[in-house]
């Protein structure tokens, strides 16, 4: 197959070829930094621990106009369970097969390809167009993104539109735009109690039997009623820990983990607060930790939104739908500086699993709804 036709295939061959279990970036962003230098990108890697993360711009003016995605894939796993070498990039029935072909690298060369065309097409539009990659998205996202972002607040650089390229699509291209995630709050709650021989409860006090109400009361409460972009607050508990193993021993200590998926109708103040009141109400001995936590963002109908909808449907022949399921991204920290933002990527079937696939044919299309987007944003006359 001649890859002159089809550029986006031949970068994103490449890019799955750099084995990047996260955080190893595998030489990928210098790659990328390569193809953007002579289009006059100026490109920062900004290193914290063993993550690479990249900034690239070409010029200064508003709009600014960034895509947004990460290098680092998830493990492959064991090599005989999939057809082909998963970094190996290989064509077959119509689908481009490897560790990263829709988590993200097929974004990754959309975005370079569909700039490379802009740029070529518009040599002197008015604003700015920046790619901010990272190779910790799918780690503990501690040192990729929110790095880059603290780093660029710190000297008053924001961004008016972003397009990340997480794989948004569920049955065919375009069908689906993030405008949104929900929020994820990891919480640990520790009930302490006294230990105790089972056949003397009256010289003990048993957690389980304490939080069992409470547990209750919390999995029946409705946190909030959503949104039009999204559904009500859920909180589930994820595990529990008590006892010594002993069958006769009653337990000093019990550990819950818990997670609340919440909408922009609840904070993380109000979720605690509320929580904390069942728990006051119930007599309990407790602690509480919040490990780790993702804030929701949205971006209503506007500007992006719609252009986004408009590059779709001029190139898919699709109007897609806007959602704000799924868990969280890295959109959780762009959102702190960007107005407008958005996910916009390849079907998400297979992402993470064996013989992970993307169809040959939406790399391209997928490039082509990325330019529609520069178009409407930065091009003087709009859509070429």
């Amino acid at each position: 197959m001649d890859t002159r036709a089809r550029p986006t295939l031949a970068l994103a061959r490449e890019l799955i070829a750099r084995p990047s279990v996260t955080p190893d970036d595998a030489g990928c962003q210098a790659l990328i930094a390569a193809r953007l230098a002579p289009l006059g990108f100026r490109s920062e890697t900004l290193a914290s621990g063993v993550v690479t993360n990249l900034w690239a711009r070409r010029g200064d003016a508003a709009p600014l106009v960034c895509f947004a995605g990460h290098t680092d894939v998830v493990p492959a796993g064991p090599r005989e369970a999939w057809a082909t070498d998963p970094f190996t990039a290989v064509e077959r029935g119509g689908y481009l097969h490897g560790r990263g072909a829709a988590d993200m690298k097929g974004s990754l060369a959309a975005f370079v390809t569909a700039i490379e065309s802009f740029v070529a097409a518009h040599p002197r539009a008015a604003g700015s167009i920046a790619l901010l990659l990272t190779s910790d998205e799918e780690g503990p996202a501690v040192d990729g993104t929110v790095k880059v972002v603290e780093a660029l607040a710190a000297r008053g650089e924001a961004i008016d539109y972003c397009v990340v390229g997480e794989p948004s699509s569920a049955a065919r291209l375009g069908d689906t735009i993030k405008n949104g995630r929900r929020g994820s709050l990891n919480g640990v709650l520790t009930v302490r109690g006294v230990q105790g021989h089972v056949a003397y409860p009256q010289l003990a006090r048993n957690p389980i039997h304490q939080v069992a109400p409470a547990i209750a009361e919390l999995a029946a409460i409705r946190w909030d009623d959503g949104n039009a972009y999204f559904p009500p607050t859920t909180w589930q508990c994820s595990n529990i820990r008590a006892g010594t193993g002993a069958p006769n021993v009653v337990p000093g200590v019990l550990e819950l983990h818990f997670n609340w998926r919440y909408s922009t109708e609840s904070t993380r103040e109000s979720l605690i607060a509320r929580l904390a009141s069942v728990l006051d109400r119930h007599g309990l001995d407790y602690a509480l930790d919040f490990p780790s936590e993702g804030r929701p963002f949205l971006t209503p109908r506007g500007r992006l939104v719609d252009v986004a909808a408009e590059a779709i449907r001029a190139v898919c022949g699709v109007a897609p739908e806007l959602s704000c399921s799924g868990g969280t991204s890295d959109g959780r920290f762009i959102a702190s500086i960007c107005r407008e933002l958005v996910e916009l990527g390849p079907v998400n079937a297979t992402i993470h699993q064996i013989d992970e696939r993307v169809r040959v044919d939406d790399l391209e299309d997928l490039s082509a709804v990325y330019r529609g987007i520069l178009d409407r944003l930065l091009a003087p006359s709009g859509p070429a």
